[in-house]
């Protein structure tokens, strides 16, 4: 199985339930993740704010996701980002995608990487729920064994619960594992 590079945008890396089964896909081999600096302080200034995560939380979290996954981390020249004309507030994200040589950005916010932006630079946004299923695809008795392993994870949050969890945010990849159950 090939294993392909992908940016994960702060706003799948803010949606906790997510993002635990993204990594966990990457542990398994099923993709490579990136981010940049600029995207991990976009995310905990959002769980800040959003979340009510303090500062040492954040700063915490960022260190766990840096020493969990040392090589996702990549460099954005200012340059690159002053030539991407995807949302301006989301060009460092399709940057550090180039940067990567990923073929996809993982997002929620698709109306911020327009395919005439990312087609330059043969890449392709995603919705977490569309990535997650396509990752299915691929293996889908490993996906059952990672959700089972990120409910065991979660105290008190039983495989039904956690794909209920899921579903607001990734309905059809939930409806997929649920077939195997």
């Amino acid at each position: 199985m090939a294993v392909f590079p992908a940016v994960l945008d702060a706003s799948v890396l803010f949606n906790r339930p997510v993002t635990d089964t993204l990594l966990r896909a990457v542990e398994y081999g099923l993709y490579r993740v990136h981010w940049s600096q600029l995207i991990l302080d976009e995310t905990t200034k959002n769980l800040i704010k959003r979340r009510r995560m303090n500062e040492a939380q954040a700063v915490h979290l960022q260190e766990e996701l840096s020493k969990a996954f040392p090589e996702a981390m990549v460099s954005v020249p200012d340059k690159l980002i002053e030539q991407m004309t995807n949302d301006l507030g989301d060009r460092h994200v399709t940057a550090a995608a180039v940067v990567a040589q990923a073929q996809v950005i993982v997002t929620f916010n698709l109306d911020h990487f327009k395919s005439k932006d990312l087609e330059p630079w043969n890449l392709e946004a995603q919705h977490p729920d569309v990535f997650l299923s396509h990752l299915f695809d691929l293996a889908p008795q490993l996906f059952l064994q990672i959700i089972k392993e990120q409910s065991e994870d979660l105290t008190d949050l039983s495989v039904p619960d956690l794909l209920k969890k899921l579903e607001s945010h990734v309905p059809n990849f939930a409806s997929q594992i649920r077939t195997l159950e």
